[in-house]
């Protein structure tokens, strides 16, 4: 069934079917409900590539996600989902994995969709090396790019992100105030938001004029679900005799690992070990003690970069940069 067969048994134009299907009101209520009964009746499905292509506009987005069971980027993509169906346009999401062949081929195959715009969902699609950043300065030559939490300086790509550099230097300010210089980092990816916070870890120490370890400065090598993984991994830093009295973690999971870590060594939180996540996610209440950790307004990050969005579509020139600060969430696990 075609657009062309309901201009036929409505008795209409095809231009007056095409009024009906995109609800102008240009359309007379008796002509409007004769072409939607045959609609109805017939089962037909509006063609909406064709339709964009008669309209130079697909009102579809493409979004890229690396991975949709990672807790944080999952909520990330179901807020700019629905904050883009709120403002009329559809979504084709595809999750590429952290593999960069396999970005750019996730980023080709939404191109050839013939997407208005295209969404990257987390940093980890922003490499150090620039060469490997290509990929999507050539999208942006195509069609306008918006990067959550990265950051990348070029034409036609739009960055809405949180400050994680600042929150994580007062994170561990406070603590270094409460004289506790012993403080391990704790991340588990090389993303553009982990060195952020990792830098504004280390700047901390800094501007107090103290001694960094890099003993301190932790990478576990591991998945993002593994929190009993990450238990482990701090028993056997403490089996070679590291100690330290505060884990500042890049995420809430590694946190919740933390947590565990202190149970099993009859560590009290947070009396003999504090401890502090990143993201405020379900599982900074479901941890018991409940973690202190850092909001990064991801709702209002994902508003903000939808909104970017819709307007650079309409033509409305908008800022390359919009950037959030972080608060401080406090609950039981630290008392900063």
């Amino acid at each position: 069934m075609t657009i062309y067969d309901i201009s036929k048994q409505a008795g209409v134009s095809i231009a007056t079917v095409s009024r009906v299907l995109n609800g102008s009101e240009n359309v007379k209520p008796k002509t409007r409900k004769k072409v939607l009964d045959i609609i109805e009746q017939c089962g037909y499905t509006p063609n909406v590539f064709a339709r964009g292509l008669g309209l130079n506009s697909m009102k579809t987005v493409g979004i890229l996600c690396a991975d949709s069971s990672d807790i944080y980027l999952a909520k990330a993509v179901y807020h700019i989902e629905r904050n883009l169906k709120t403002a009329g346009y559809h979504s084709i999401l595809n999750c590429t994995g952290y593999d960069l062949a396999h970005k750019k081929e996730g980023l080709s195959l939404l191109l050839n969709q013939r997407v208005d715009s295209i969404i990257m969902v987390g940093s980890n699609f922003i490499s150090e090396n620039e060469k490997d950043n290509q990929y999507i300065r050539d999208a942006a030559k195509q069609v306008p790019v918006m990067l959550l939490n990265g950051d990348l300086d070029c034409e036609n790509v739009f960055c809405t992100m949180c400050d994680d550099y600042k929150s994580m230097k007062e994170v561990t300010g406070r603590l270094l105030s409460q004289k506790i210089h012993d403080i391990l980092f704790l991340y588990h990816s090389r993303t553009y938001s982990s060195m952020k916070k990792l830098a504004g870890y280390q700047a901390a120490y800094v501007s107090m004029d103290l001694p960094l370890s890099k003993d301190l400065t932790c990478f576990f090598n591991g998945s993002h679900e593994d929190i009993d993984g990450v238990c482990d991994y701090l028993c056997n830093l403490h089996d070679k005799g590291l100690r330290f009295r505060a884990v500042v973690a890049a995420d809430d999971m590694l946190a919740v690992g933390a947590v565990k870590y202190a149970r099993k060594m009859n560590l009290r939180i947070p009396q003999d070990i504090k401890i502090v996540g990143y993201n405020n996610s379900i599982l900074s209440v479901c941890s018991e003690p409940k973690l202190t950790t850092v909001d990064n307004h991801l709702e209002l990050l994902c508003s903000q970069l939808v909104k970017t969005c819709i307007c650079t579509l309409g033509g409305t020139s908008q800022p390359a940069k919009t950037i959030f600060s972080g608060e401080i969430i406090l609950r039981e696990s630290a008392n900063l």
